[in-house]
């Protein structure tokens, strides 16, 4: 249970069939931007700076086959770090991501209000983990009970509150654990499905997604939960908040333009 998602191969890194997302042959929106989350943390991370905000744009469908990033530091101050990278096919541009890094510091006393959140509480992690699964994933919505990792999407199919906890238990690139900022900047691109999925199903398909963070996830869950949904005319932005075991972390954003009849299998 333990394939990872990616192999390196010097510079390159060569996706295995279990970065197929659920749009065809391609390389799945969250492992897209698992990858640049990874990279732009390796080149630019510090331990005194919190990555705080990772945009991903997801260009063109990135078929199986292998990637390559390159990083820039685009400004590099004492309390910020702006830093692109940008993912390639050969000479083709398929995503790019943006990272914003800030340096840690005092905390203020005050408390300032925010909106409350309310997510069912983490579920167990199933021993043995289901064979045939990638990641797991619990969604929550229109079904009043508790459910399992491989039930899919079809929670989310009714025009009430949805949520989602996600645990992801392989590695992203052979040979490397997980770090904190790669969960979150996988989990980043499930605020797409999560806002966007109504009662006829996924309507949508997400340009992008933006993923901000107060700190780095603790422990192994990373949930979210939707806050709104806003479309005309085809286009679309939602928004969630996300979360750890122990509170609150962030905010995700993504844009999407309306794409009918895609059902996605089950997880």
């Amino acid at each position: 249970m333990t394939t990872a998602i990616f192999t390196p191969d010097g510079n390159a890194f060569v996706p295995g069939p279990l970065a197929q997302g659920p749009w065809g042959q391609t390389i799945s929106g969250n492992y897209v931007g698992g990858l640049l989350g990874h990279v732009l943390e390796r080149d630019a991370g510090e331990p005194d700076f919190q990555p705080t905000r990772l945009t991903v744009d997801l260009f063109r469908p990135a078929p199986l086959a292998p990637v390559s990033v390159e990083t820039a530091v685009i400004r590099a101050g004492r309390r910020l770090k702006l830093v692109d990278a940008l993912m390639r096919q050969n000479d083709t541009a398929v995503a790019r991501g943006t990272a914003l890094f800030l340096r840690r510091g005092d905390q203020p006393s005050d408390e300032i209000w925010t909106s409350p959140v309310t997510l069912p509480p983490p579920p167990a992690i199933p021993n043995p983990i289901p064979r045939g699964l990638s990641t797991l994933v619990w969604t929550y919505g229109k079904d009043d009970h508790v459910p399992g990792p491989g039930e899919g999407l079809a929670n989310w199919q009714h025009s009430g509150p949805k949520h989602v906890w996600v645990h992801d238990f392989r590695p992203l690139i052979a040979g490397e654990e997980l770090t904190p900022f790669t969960r979150a900047a996988m989990a980043g691109d499930m605020v797409s499905s999560l806002t966007h999925f109504g009662p006829s199903g996924l309507q949508w398909i997400n340009a992008d997604y933006t993923l901000t963070l107060a700190r780095l996830p603790k422990g192994p869950y990373l949930g979210l939960t939707a806050l709104s949904h806003y479309s005309d005319a085809g286009v679309a932005t939602g928004s969630a908040t996300i979360v750890d075991e122990h509170g609150p972390i962030g905010s995700g954003v993504a844009n999407a333009v309306s794409n009918p009849g895609f059902s996605p299998p089950r997880m």
